[in-house]
């Protein structure tokens, strides 16, 4: 059998006062008619990423609900991943294919995984391309199958996206967080389109006091009475670390107390993390006032929580972005955040609004002087923004969808 994660418990009694009560009732009217019935969450990692994030709160969620729901990791290796890598970054728009060698490799994972797999479930929901070919091996499959896409494929690798086509078509539906992220593509399954979602309950997103953010930023060598410009997020070209870095360094010639931390996690399916972090280390030249941290620095989600919430200004440079949790989580911290204008970013971010919309690294700079300049600018920035997250970006909503979907795939 695939390996079991375990999630926890949750109680959806514990969010009423953060959801609205229509909400709430429309959850439990909808999970009414689908207690007992068995689903499977399947992902290639159960740490690193948004994918594991949401599904540690979504799954106890829908177990509360009265669903048997599960999560299952895949079995993989360095061949598998570093083809599946190569697999996201084209479905991103990166030029470069897989070489056959390749397309071998993932499709003898898919199926070493489908014989470890008990095909007995009324859903089973497969994350991202990594799992996305074991459906080939359960033909007469009675479950309904789902591809939830985390991914940005607005301008996909048209050879990649070909190589994957076949086993897309075989799914009952497709869910995307955006309709431009659709493949414009014959034999596409029924798309469905909603963003993801943060839980404000988990250690990384509830409520952290001003002193307590401050004293475990400065146990990692954070000046805490100076400005702070933070970035979380993995490592990886399409966040742009080296653009932030960048943008540090414009806005550190206006201010020279100006700190930088650049905090992320590494995760088990991306063997290219270490190379960029550690050319985001030599593009940082040794500056003292920037910090990269990662979660073999002991960084976890408290942590990563007080920098989120001691930061003055909150950053998501990102050139590809299929949503980007990090921005939700830190405006639901009421914190000023400046992003880059792709992806799911523009769907948090009402610019001058909510936040703010960049391009490049300069403009970057200019916004985020902008409000350390003016601090009244961040707290309205910070006010407008918690509101919007409350409303559209919260757990409860997600697992409401979910439940849609369900609804009708299996309308019995």
């Amino acid at each position: 059998m695939l390996q079991l994660v375990n999630v926890g418990q949750k109680s959806l009694v514990d969010y009423a006062t953060i959801a609205t009560r229509g909400l709430m009732e429309e959850i439990r009217r909808l999970a009414e008619p689908l207690e007992g019935k068995r689903l499977v969450h399947l992902s290639a990692t159960a740490f690193g990423g948004g994918v594991a994030e949401i599904n540690y709160a979504l799954v106890p969620l829908m177990r509360d609900a009265g669903l048997d729901a599960e999560w299952r990791i895949i079995n993989g290796a360095e061949e598998f991943f570093a083809a599946t890598k190569t697999i996201h970054n084209a479905l991103q728009g990166d030029p470069q294919g897989l070489t056959k060698t390749q397309q071998e490799v993932f499709r003898r994972f898919q199926a070493l995984n489908a014989q470890e797999f008990e095909d007995e479930y009324d859903f089973v929901l497969v994350h991202d391309p990594q799992p996305a070919g074991m459906i080939e091996h359960f033909p007469d499959s009675t479950a309904h199958w789902i591809w939830r896409c985390h991914i940005d494929l607005s301008h996909p690798n048209p050879d990649v996206l070909g190589f994957l086509l076949p086993w897309f078509a075989r799914y009952d539906a497709a869910i995307f967080h955006m309709p431009e992220y659709v493949p414009r593509a014959e034999g596409m399954p029924a798309s469905y389109i909603w963003p993801p979602a943060i839980d404000p309950l988990t250690p990384k997103n509830m409520a952290l006091s001003p002193e307590d953010a401050a004293f475990v930023c400065g146990q990692f060598g954070i000046d805490v009475d100076r400005p702070l410009i933070c970035q979380v997020s993995r490592f990886d070209p399409w966040k742009d670390p080296l653009g932030v870095i960048d943008a540090y360094r414009i806005v550190k010639q206006a201010l020279p107390d100006v700190q930088l931390a650049l905090v992320g996690s590494m995760a088990s399916d991306d063997p290219e993390g270490w190379d960029y972090f550690n050319a985001t280390i030599a593009h940082a030249a040794g500056d003292s006032d920037i910090h990269i941290l990662n979660n073999f620095n002991n960084v976890g989600a408290i942590e990563v929580n007080a920098f989120q919430s001691h930061s003055d200004v909150m950053v998501q440079k990102s050139t590809r972005e299929g949503f980007g949790l990090t921005v939700a989580e830190a405006i639901w911290k009421a914190r000023p955040f400046v992003g880059g204008n792709v992806g799911g970013i523009p769907l948090q971010i009402e610019d001058a609004v909510t936040g703010f919309l960049v391009d490049s690294s300069e403009q970057c700079a200019e916004r985020a002087l902008e409000v350390l300049n003016d601090p009244a600018l961040g707290k309205f920035l910070g006010r407008r923004g918690k509101e919007h997250v409350r409303t559209h970006f919260l757990m409860p909503r997600y697992l409401r969808d979910y439940l849609r979907i369900f609804h009708e795939l299996d309308p019995a």
